[in-house]
């Protein structure tokens, strides 16, 4: 019902008094692009009123003006990012298609979705699971880490590395504590697995996606 009311206060509104500009809305959240400061102002102050109006009111901590800066965009405002659906907007470095290096202004996981998923992952205790293969486990957690990986590693992948060689980690845990011979022995709990990555390389939706527990990793931002 929620979302049916805004399609109304804030969808058709918006579309009506500002046909030049467009937006994106899921649920309460929603992004508005303006092509200067002065539209952002005039929008955001019309937006207000026109939510009052209606019973609403904007956030007043999270409705910011964000000014996206990039290799073209050089100003120096006090707002240069803003997050949107787990993901962090805000400049970063990329590659063009003959090999140099600029600055644009683009997606990647936001912190509070990597925080998120390493609190799921933690709540798993695959250290714990001794009881269970490799296979046993892959089978486990392998539609939820392709889910985190087709939705987050669409843009600006590299930022979920860090994140997903956690998995390895827990890894190499399970095997320290399933296998008598790798008691306190990481380094050979690493080789063991890596034996195994090298021969099922698709075992783990992580190892697909090129993060191998021997540190090899595939691809680029």
């Amino acid at each position: 019902m929620a979302n049916l009311y805004l399609h109304y206060a804030f969808d058709m509104w918006l579309a009506r008094e500002y046909p030049g500009v467009t937006f994106e809305r899921y649920c309460d959240d929603a992004v508005i692009h303006c092509s200067s400061q002065e539209q952002a102002v005039k929008v955001r102050d019309a937006l207000a009123a026109r939510l009052a109006d209606v019973g609403l009111e904007l956030h007043p901590q999270k409705t910011k003006i964000v000014y996206c800066q990039d290799a073209d965009r050089r100003g120096d405002h006090e707002v240069t990012s803003f997050t949107f659906l787990g993901y962090t907007f805000r400049p970063r470095l990329a590659k063009n298609k003959r090999g140099k290096h600029f600055v644009s202004f683009l997606p990647a996981v936001s912190k509070d979705a990597v925080k998120a998923m390493g609190r799921e992952m933690r709540s798993w205790h695959i250290a714990r699971r001794s009881d269970k293969s490799l296979t046993d486990l892959a089978q486990m957690f392998n539609s939820i880490v392709q889910g985190w990986i087709n939705y987050y590693g669409r843009f600006y992948k590299s930022m979920l590395y860090p994140l997903l060689r956690r998995i390895n980690e827990h890894l190499v845990r399970w095997a320290c504590r399933k296998y008598k011979r790798l008691r306190r022995r990481e380094r050979r709990a690493r080789e063991l697995l890596a034996r195994a990555a090298r021969r099922f390389p698709a075992l783990f939706a992580h190892w697909r996606f090129g993060l191998k527990p021997d540190g090899w990793t595939m691809g680029a931002v």
